[in-house]
């Protein structure tokens, strides 16, 4: 890891989909020279109507520095809501040297997009990446200011300019393609919050016939220091270059007023500069690196207490981080849907059991190489109710996650390689007197990984990544997996031109589910598309 953060400072997705694809080349380059194929996925497109759509700017900025862009929004008078699709698009592009940055993008104070950027040819690239934001089309009704932000630095050695223009595309709804009937009805962000970089606490007020609650935090590990790369963190006795006291296992928890109401496991995500090898990334980048999809957790059995009109604190943290550690972000944003058939609901909290929480570390010293074995595991179960005007409606969130990993590095930590897995598995149980839904969310991640360099001063990274997920709703599973493979090698220490740098990456992305199948993949070689046109 030591290697791994001094080469840094030097220099699956619905909803995500990258420049259309162009035929693939029969023949790649021996190597890569100064330019290379705009970034892509194997990710699937976001489907859209047929209906009427408009178009409106939010985001035209040239960004050089740490300013943030402020601007205004105002919804489309020629495509009125409601609407069948909301899709929010960005455009980018960037040329000469530069690292990758991670930005936001919040509209009416309320983050509704988080990324991540690839790393320029001295030639320049493009990309563009969509999300659907149709869940928050009750945020886009009225005029609202716009901030964004992807933080660059700028100078002799680092001259990539990011040119960034976004826009959010409205369709309209009509009988054939109607609004989503279970959009919430408010979409906001904390009140008075207050951040540590571990920690972010908020107050929190929701209008008092609110039934339905969900939380939304875009939970990242960033900046380039030790939790970017969490996951390889190892205990202060093992002498590894990135300690943490409890080694690392991490867990991204949400309280409301003081009490566990959530736990999750946080997404390992890998950006374009990442595992000491820029060109594993430069064309396919890894899962998620572009489009940073949020941590949602079912608040509903809480829903009850927060209807009083009084502010209520929420919190969010991350454990297993070092005291007085930074490097996580985790800005939050609420979702909420009212009881329109009366003003205001009660409620209660009946339950709330968390298991111990299970997080050993085992260092072991061996001739060869040192390895540290981890193994972590939390279960929460939380249960309340709301008295609305159709009935009393419980909601029951049980959700499991563990971690378990095991981490080697030879001499110098070279070599220096990870085989690890996630898993995150909630369900959520509605039952009223015309009401009983089972949601399921079961997610695994993965990462195999080795980072080695010869005598020759050659380094080599090898990773497989996996995102996958079964998704369960009205009884019909939803299956998806995200997988990622690549080897890139260059050599350390000398000009560009004398690298000699080469990869071969792989990007395969399925879907399959009641009407729905999709299956692609994508393959560059040495910069250039061999497959996936």
């Amino acid at each position: 890891m030591l290697r791994l953060r001094r080469l840094l400072t030097a220099g699956l997705v619905v909803g995500l989909v990258l420049a259309p694809m162009p035929a693939a080349a029969d023949t790649p380059p021996a190597e890569f020279g100064t330019d290379w194929h705009d970034p892509l996925t194997a990710d699937p497109p976001i489907a859209t109507p047929p209906t009427k759509s408009c178009r409106v700017q939010i985001i035209d900025a040239h960004f050089q520095d740490f300013t943030p862009y402020e601007g205004n929004f105002a919804p489309p008078a020629d495509c009125a809501g409601p609407w069948a699709k909301v899709v929010l698009s960005l455009d980018g592009q960037v040329a000469g040297r530069q690292f990758d940055r991670l930005g936001y993008l919040n509209i009416g104070g309320v983050t509704v997009f988080k990324t991540s950027t690839p790393e320029p040819s001295p030639a320049g690239i493009a990309w563009h990446v969509e999300k659907d934001v149709t869940g928050y089309a009750s945020l886009f009704g009225r005029a609202q200011p716009v901030e964004s932000l992807i933080g660059n630095v700028v100078n002799d050695t680092y001259t990539g300019v990011l040119h960034v223009q976004a826009y959010l595309t409205f369709y309209t709804a009509d009988a054939r393609h109607p609004a989503p009937s279970d959009g919430a009805d408010d979409v906001f962000g904390l009140a008075n919050v207050h951040a540590d970089g571990t920690a972010r606490v908020g107050g929190l007020t929701v209008a008092p016939n609110t039934e339905r609650l969900v939380a939304e935090v875009y939970a990242t590990g960033s900046g380039g220091g030790c939790e970017e790369f969490w996951y390889l963190t190892a205990p202060p006795e093992s002498g590894y270059s990135c300690p943490a006291d409890h080694g690392p296992y991490r867990e991204v928890q949400i309280s409301v007023d003081g009490v566990l109401a959530g736990i999750a496991a946080p997404y390992p995500h890998i950006y374009t500069g990442g595992w000491s090898n820029p060109f594993l990334w430069y064309v396919v980048p890894a899962p998620r690196a572009f489009d940073i999809q949020p941590i949602r957790y079912d608040l509903s059995p809480f829903a009850g207490l927060l209807t009083d009109g009084r502010e209520h604190t929420v919190s969010v943290t991350v454990t297993g981080v070092p005291a007085g550690q930074s490097g996580w972000d985790v800005p939050v944003t609420l979702l909420g849907w009212r009881d329109h058939g009366s003003a205001q609901v009660t409620g209660s909290l009946t339950r709330s059991v968390a298991s111990p929480l299970t997080n050993t570390s085992v260092y072991a010293d061996g001739s060869e190489s040192d390895s540290v074995t981890t193994n972590g595991a939390h279960r929460l179960t939380v249960s309340g109710y709301v008295n609305t005007s159709h009935g009393k409606v419980t909601t029951t969130v049980a959700r499991d996650v563990s971690n378990t990993s095991t981490h080697r590095w030879g001499p110098e930590e070279n070599p220096d390689a990870l085989t690890a897995e996630w898993t995150d598995r909630e369900v959520v149980t509605v039952v009223g007197p015309r009401t009983h839904d089972v949601r399921l969310a079961d997610r695994r991640y993965a990462v195999d990984g080795a980072i080695t360099v010869d005598d020759a001063n050659r380094l080599t990274t090898t990773i497989s990544l996996t995102d996958a997920a079964t998704l369960l709703s009205d009884g019909t599973p939803t299956q998806l997996e995200n997988a990622y493979s690549g080897t890139a090698s260059w050599t350390l220490g000398v000009p560009r031109e004398e690298r000699h740098a080469t990869a071969t990456t792989t990007q395969h992305c399925t879907v399959a589910g009641p009407g729905q199948h999709y299956d692609r993949t994508v393959t560059a070689v040495n910069g250039t598309l061999t497959l996936g046109g």
